[in-house]
């Protein structure tokens, strides 16, 4: 799969799997002002959580792809699965700098942690990698880790029950294993998860860090900008562009009432025979 370094002078590219990775844009947009940004979402193929190592690779190298053609300078993997599985074959392969979101949020949650004891939620993919573990471990070897698999998690969020009964029942299955565990900090290990923060909180109640990586990452991202002479001018006002792999309904509706993003007018780029795109727009109703 060739690709051609853009010139530094691009957005910084952001993909996910779904609309979750917009909660890095938000964290992206609040400290990085002046950053033109290009997110992609792969909603024909969501959710990633379920599937293998190869497809994973295969998905996320394509959506490089797709990144690198409009000029990104920089890549941000807002995907715990697609960090977790592919981040070291897109370093290898592609031309441009990327951070994932494990590391940042993993070292966030050893910091933080008071009793050592720290639980992560995510795919099943993410969770069977051991990414986290290794990546907390890193950070400080007496870590007590507890991790669990929720993937109904992301469909729920993908149909924007956001606030909802089911999801509370959802969230409170999942997590009373880790509860009776004694953590007393959870690592959101999907960018989709800080959009049910409410639920997880309520029934975990305040005696518990709930860390994510949204912000964590993009901290990390201005430090990979810094490091490679990549970031833009202070006084430059960025924008935002946002692109699907297929149209989704929910996704306007959620990133506008969650994370006040105002995005108006959305692209479709479709991942098709011989790494060719389509480029229709929607804009929403």
């Amino acid at each position: 799969m060739p690709f051609t370094a853009p010139a530094s002078t691009g957005p910084i590219g952001v993909f996910d799997s779904g609309i979750g990775g917009l909660t890095v844009v938000a964290a992206l947009r609040e400290l990085l002002p002046a950053e033109d940004i290009f997110y992609l979402g792969d909603t024909a193929r969501v959710p990633y959580g379920g599937k293998g190592r190869q497809t994973i690779e295969r998905y996320t190298l394509e959506i490089a792809e797709l990144l690198l053609a409009e000029g990104a300078k920089a890549i941000v993997v807002a995907c715990n699965t697609a960090t977790a599985l592919a981040i070291p074959k897109l370093q290898e392969i592609v031309p441009v700098p990327s951070v994932g979101v494990i590391m940042p949020g993993a070292a966030a949650a050893a910091a933080v942690t008071r009793n050592g004891r720290v639980g992560v939620i995510g795919t099943r993919a993410t969770i069977a990698s051991g990414a986290y573990e290794r990546a907390l471990r890193d950070c400080r070897p007496d870590l007590e880790v507890h991790v669990l698999a929720c993937p109904l998690l992301v469909p729920l969020v993908e149909e924007g029950w956001l606030d909802d009964p089911v999801t509370d029942q959802v969230v409170g299955r999942y997590l009373t294993p880790l509860l009776a565990a004694g953590i007393d900090t959870l690592v959101l290990g999907c960018t989709h998860y800080p959009f049910v923060r409410e639920s997880i909180a309520r029934f975990l109640g305040p005696g518990i860090t709930i860390v994510d990586s949204a912000r964590n990452c993009a901290l990390a991202t201005r430090e990979m900008l810094s490091a490679n002479d990549l970031a833009a001018p202070a006084d430059q006002r960025g924008s935002l562009q946002v692109a699907l792999t297929d149209p989704s309904g929910a996704f306007l509706e959620v990133a506008e009432r969650q994370l006040g993003l105002g995005i108006r007018d959305v692209l479709v780029r479709r991942v098709v025979a011989a790494n060719k795109t389509e480029e229709p727009r929607i804009s929403p109703e």
